[in-house]
C-alpha cells in the first residue's frame, strides 16, 4: 500500500505543469501554441521573458529535490520508483492529456536529490555539449546518456535505472532527434 501512494503522490507531483501555469498566469498565453508547443523551460524562454523560463526551470527541478530528499530520507526503498513516477508525470501530466515536457529539468533534480556528483557529471556535459553546439536538445540527450555511462564505469549505483532515464529522455527527445538530422533544429539562447 505504501509503494502506491508514493507512486501517486509523486506522479501528481511531477504533473504539476508550471511552463503552462506560468506563461497562462503572467503572459496571458498558452505555451503550448508558442514555439515547440512543449510546457518545459527551453520553450518557455521562447516567449522571450527569460524570468518566467527561468522560474519554469526552477519550479521544474524543485518538484523533483523536494520529494525525493523527503522519499530518499524516510522511505529509501521507494526512490527510484518515486523518480521515475515524477519524470513520467512531468513528461504525461493527467492535466493536459498526457502531453507535458521533455523531462530534462525534472531529471535534473532527480539526479542531484539522488547523488551529487552525477548531478554534476550531467550539468558538466550538457554545458560543454551546448558551448559547442548551441542546442538544448542534443545538450540534453549526451548529458543524459552520459550518467549510464558514468555508472558503469566508475560506480555500483544503479545503471539500469539510469539507462531506463536514458531511453525515456530519448523518447522525449524524438522529434528534435529528426530535426537534428535535417538541420532543422533551433539553437536556444539561454542568456
Amino acid at each position: 500500500m505504501e509503494i502506491l501512494l508514493i507512486s501517486i503522490l509523486s506522479y501528481f507531483i511531477g504533473s504539476i505543469p508550471f511552463g503552462f501555469v506560468l506563461t497562462k498566469f503572467f503572459l496571458k498565453k498558452d505555451i503550448r501554441n508558442i514555439g515547440s508547443g512543449n510546457i518545459g523551460a527551453t520553450n518557455v524562454l521562447r516567449t522571450g521573458n527569460k524570468t518566467i523560463g527561468y522560474t519554469t526551470l526552477f519550479l521544474d527541478i524543485m518538484k523533483a529535490v523536494i520529494p525525493i530528499i523527503y522519499i530518499k530520507l524516510y522511505y529509501t526503498d521507494y526512490i527510484f520508483i518515486a523518480s521515475l513516477c515524477i519524470f513520467l508525470g512531468h513528461v504525461f501530466p493527467i492535466w493536459l492529456r498526457f502531453k507535458g515536457g521533455k523531462g530534462v529539468a525534472t531529471y535534473i533534480g532527480i539526479l542531484f536529490s539522488i547523488n551529487l556528483s552525477i548531478g554534476l557529471v550531467f550539468i558538466g556535459v550538457w554545458f560543454i555539449t551546448f558551448l559547442i553546439s548551441k542546442y538544448s536538445s542534443l545538450s540534453s540527450l549526451f548529458a543524459s546518456l552520459s550518467i549510464p555511462i558514468y555508472l558503469f564505469f566508475f560506480t555500483n549505483q544503479n545503471f539500469i535505472f539510469f539507462s531506463i532515464m536514458f531511453i525515456l529522455t530519448f523518447y522525449t527527445h524524438r522529434e528534435n532527434i529528426k530535426r537534428l538530422k535535417n538541420k532543422e533544429e533551433s539553437k536556444t539562447k539561454i542568456y
